[in-house]
């Protein structure tokens, strides 16, 4: 079944706060309609809303629209952290969801000690190549065959000082 979500505003800002419990059902929705394979399950949510080295991020507008999500995972004793998952409802790409999410995922990686982010992006999407790039990403290796359908990775690294 393929729902339609209303499309927000182009002028409203998304709202970025943590992920709870309440959002599983939402989370695990956009997860299959974004992507096709290499998909969190919703156990691993479950995980990681109540993980201390993991962190799921939300974006809504007028606080109650759910637009998209990122997940971060930090180490201990590392100065890394890594953005897992950005996704964004397909009716809301292009309407600053993404930078939002990138935005907020810097912050908490800051406040939390980290002194880079780095994620790895599909070399065939030049959509999320983009955004990543102008959000001050750089390019920083690849990986053959990283996803689970064969497909290569970039590496992407952005500088946090």
């Amino acid at each position: 079944m393929s729902t339609t979500l209303p499309t927000p505003p182009a002028s409203a800002k998304p709202h970025v706060r943590r992920a709870t419990g309440s959002d599983l059902d939402d989370l695990v929705a956009l997860e299959q309609r974004s992507f096709c394979s290499d998909r969190l399950s919703r156990a691993q949510y479950r995980r990681h809303l109540d993980s201390d080295s993991a962190l799921v991020l939300v974006a809504s507008a007028n606080h109650h629209l759910f637009l998209g999500s990122a997940v971060l995972f930090f180490r201990k004793r590392s100065t890394v952290a890594r953005l897992y998952s950005l996704a964004t409802q397909p009716e809301a790409r292009g309407k600053g969801v993404g930078a939002a999410l990138l935005e907020a995922a810097a912050v908490t990686a800051r406040r939390r000690g980290s002194r880079a982010l780095r994620l790895e992006v599909r070399t065939d999407n030049a959509a999320a190549i983009g955004l990543y790039e102008r959000h001050g990403f750089r390019r920083i290796g690849r990986y053959a065959q990283y996803y689970e359908d064969g497909a290569d990775a970039w590496r992407y690294e952005k500088t946090l000082d």
